[in-house]
């Protein structure tokens, strides 16, 4: 028979409230009054039982016997609670999601650090000799030298990994990128790229290699805000089958400077100011423009600081570049040149300035907290890694040198292959342990990973490892558990400071007899070798200190950033440079800089001159190479945030639905539901937490509230019908403020019959600067009007609604 009415507004109603608990369950900031589990979700779960767990402990009841000298001598045992499940206890409900590096859940009531000391000795008969991260040593008997008599490189990782330990065996926060955040995942590869290299990750398709990635800024002390405008750090660990191969990079393709011998230089200068340690991750101080404004290989860089780039969404919609130019070496000893390229799935997106600033008041955590919600809830940040390949003889035919990291290889030159996934699966279980304890290099290549020349990247080879010795206590960093590899290591390093490993035997040397001659080197056909080749035709007879021509061409490709911009992502660059330089408090600064501008592009050194109140512009800064090349791309579309929208779903999108008491519940809880089968967070936002009384009588119980949830944390916002409910919202402030916000910063508005009224109050027009309808706020409570508010949400934002100064 068929259901009757009654028992199918039941099983609605029902529904409803599940996927409210569930999408309440998502959050880590607040809460609704009272928690449901719901069947079959793990978060809901988890959260029903840790309160239940909290709840069984209404008191201490040990506390009364804290006293007297009896109880002093017999203390009573302490008072237990027994949880439902292992939920309550865990740190991530992903533990589940298992790789080879982070192994399954912890065995139930175990501390595996204190199980037989088997677990850290180590026997190496039999086996190769190879370095800290498991990379099998080629040759043990030699240091890699430029020609059989020449001088010894810098670059030889395997020489200074030895020495460096040795010279430490007798035995702070992160100078910059001391802000992060971490997650585990897994890289699958496309398909065989052993044409191009014999690197385990690539060797054939389907093939997955565990990972984790840290992302950062760069200026703020480990305790500073997420959503400063700054470089992120983009750097991937990945836990392949021949040792740790970490490549390390940015979320700009290119670099402020073109040499490490300029890094220390470039840290002093963008650091709060030594006098009175201010600002805090920022750039917008004297120093820091005093520095690149005499430092016009910057400028390009400075385009994209300035950019929307510094300021992202997420690190989920932030793409990831490897910066300098490394090789792909095959088994035959062949090489390529290659740049790495992470593209994340779901589009790139970033803040606008206004909502950065007052997201950093409201949480600072904003950026890490995104992480870590959207892995528990199951929407995995996935990224898609492309390179660009290109030969020797390719590269010395370009207008620019591949070698200087201040320079990108527009897309249009070398298209970007891609060549696998990254899919971010699993929260960490202590971040101490693991993100903060992290340490990644540069150095850490694997077999089929090559340098180049690149004077930069030269410096970071030798920075990373030395920094990691000062900062994790010594050279055994790599035995920390989050850094060792998943492969055997074997050599003959012993002693320093936090040593774990017990050796068996009395050797520790090579060559010897007393082991059989072990741990023996790999040889070329199993160990690391470096390309011998080099760039032939760039190389000078002598060693000197000095750059190629190519190098002195600063401002080419940051004119190429700049013109490729959408008019919005224009405009946004010429307020940061505005905002910035208005802090400078030196004017002679601001003018160099505003000089050097003119070279990059003269109508954005007009805008930057006129919001900093200069009746003239300034003579252009002059040009240290006077005939640049002429570039062979002069618009690169791809270099734009709006050329890479994503799949255009809205997983992970947190939407606000204003409710109160009087709101019609039907037609908010059925927009819930819509949005959250989408893949969305809604979230209830009400003057309190806790129920509403809504005019139909429908159950709505509000996890968040005007208060503790402002609207600029929200992707999008929906306003309810119900003229009872929209009146109780009219008379709070916050309404206000909410809807001004989301108004300001471009989001979609779907507005409700009755909330016609809010929008009026709040003197929101219907209509963009233009006289056009707005197409980014939607009116009615229609399934019809309930896609279109999906589809508003899915543009992330509607920037032809912006103006500066904005009229709201």
């Amino acid at each position: 028979m068929p259901k009757d009415r009654t028992t199918d507004a039941k099983e609605q109603s029902t529904d409803a409230k599940e996927s409210a608990a569930a999408a309440a369950a998502r959050n880590t900031d607040s809460g609704p009054s009272s928690v449901e589990p719901v069947s079959g979700d793990p978060l809901s779960i988890k959260a029903g039982q840790t309160d239940d767990l909290a709840a069984a402990r209404p008191y201490n009841p040990n506390k009364t016997g804290e006293h007297g000298f009896n109880n002093g001598v017999s203390p009573t045992l302490g008072a237990t609670a027994e949880p439902a499940s292992r939920l309550p206890a865990s740190s991530t409900v992903s533990e589940l999601n298992g790789t080879a590096k982070t192994g399954s859940i912890a065995s139930e009531g175990v501390n595996s650090t204190i199980a037989p000391l088997d677990r850290v000795r180590v026997d190496s008969s039999g086996q190769v000799l190879t370095t800290n991260q498991g990379v099998p040593i080629a040759d043990n008997q030699n240091s890699l030298k430029y020609g059989e008599r020449g001088p010894v490189l810098l670059e030889d990782f395997i020489l200074r990994e030895k020495i460096t330990h040795f010279d430490h065996e007798r035995i702070p926060e992160r100078i910059v990128h001391a802000r992060g955040s971490g997650a585990h995942g897994f890289f699958e590869c496309y398909e065989p790229l052993t044409d191009l290299t014999r690197a385990a990750p690539f060797k054939e398709a389907g093939k997955i290699t565990p990972v984790f990635v840290r992302f950062s800024t760069v200026q703020g002390e480990r305790g500073s805000k997420d959503t400063a405008r700054d470089v992120r750090g983009f750097a991937v660990k990945f836990y392949t089958d021949e040792g740790n191969w970490d490549l390390v990079g940015n979320n700009m393709p290119v670099f402020f400077i073109q040499d490490a011998m300029k890094f220390p230089d470039l840290v002093h200068a963008v650091k709060p100011e030594p006098n009175h340690q201010m600002p805090q991750a920022a750039s917008a101080h004297d120093t820091f423009w005093d520095f690149v404004s005499l430092m016009p290989e910057s400028t390009h860089m400075l385009m994209w600081v300035m950019s929307d780039r510094a300021i992202p969404r997420s690190y989920a919609t932030m793409q990831g570049f490897g910066v300098h130019s490394f090789r792909f070496v095959n088994a035959a000893g062949e090489s390529v040149f290659v740049k790495f390229h992470w593209t994340p799935k779901a589009g790139t997106h970033s803040l606008v300035w206004d909502e950065a600033v007052k997201i950093s008041g409201a949480d600072p955590d904003y950026h890490r907290r995104d992480l870590w919600e959207r892995i528990e809830a199951g929407a995995y940040p996935e990224y898609e890694l492309g390179v660009q390949v290109f030969s020797e003889q390719e590269a010395e035919q370009f207008s620019f040198d591949i070698l200087d990291a201040t320079k990108i290889i527009p897309e249009e030159l070398v298209p970007v292959r891609p060549i696998g996934r990254m899919v971010l699966n699993r929260n960490p279980d202590n971040f101490f342990a693991e993100t903060e304890q992290v340490a990644f290099c540069t150095a850490h290549v694997v077999p089929g990973i090559d340098f180049s020349n690149d004077p930069l990247l030269a410096g970071r080879i030798h920075s990373y490892v030395d920094t990691q010795i000062s900062r994790l206590g010594g050279p055994n960093f790599h035995e920390i558990p989050i850094n060792s590899p998943i492969v055997q290591v074997h050599n003959n390093q012993r002693d320093g400071m936090h040593r774990q490993a017990i050796h068996r035997g009395k050797v520790a040397y090579e060559p010897n007899s007393l082991a059989g001659g072990c741990p023996f080197q790999a040889g070329a056909a199993q160990g690391f070798v470096s390309v011998p080749a080099r760039i032939e035709a760039k190389e000078a007879q002598g060693k000197v200190r000095a750059k190629p021509e190519k190098f002195a061409d600063h401002y080419t490709q940051a004119t190429l950033f700049f013109k490729s911009q959408s008019p919005v992502e224009q405009a946004h660059i010429a307020a940061a440079f505005r905002f910035e330089l208005s802090k400078v408090t030196v004017p002679a600064i601001r003018e160099r800089m505003v000089a050097s501008l003119r070279n990059a592009a003269e109508e954005l050194a007009a805008q930057v001159a006129a919001g900093l109140g200069m009746e003239a512009l300034p003579e252009a800064m002059p040009r240290a190479l006077a005939k640049p090349p002429k570039p062979e791309v002069a618009l690169s579309p791809s270099l734009s945030l709006l050329a890479r929208p994503g799949e255009g779903g809205i997983a992970g999108r947190k939407v606000a639905i204003l409710v109160a008491d009087g709101v019609v519940g039907q037609s908010a809880v059925a927009l819930h539901g819509v949005l959250f089968a989408a893949g969305a967070v809604p979230r209830y936002v009400a003057p309190r937490i806790g129920p509403v009384k809504t005019s139909d009588q429908v159950a709505i119980n509000a996890d968040a509230s005007l208060e503790n949830e402002p609207g600029f944390l929200f992707d999008a916002l929906a306003l309810p019908d119900g003229e009872q409910g929209v009146n109780m919202l009219a008379v709070d402030g916050h309404t206000m403020e909410f809807i001004k916000d989301h108004h300001r910063h471009c989001k979609t508005i779907l507005v409700m019959p009755a909330s016609s009224a809010l929008m009026l109050k709040a003197q929101i027009p219907s209509t963009l600067p233009s006289g056009e309808p707005d197409p980014g706020i939607v009116f009615g409570a229609s399934e019809a009007d309930f896609q279109c508010f999906l589809e508003g949400i899915a543009r992330h934002r509607h920037p032809e609604r912006e103006t500066d100064p904005p009229m709201v």
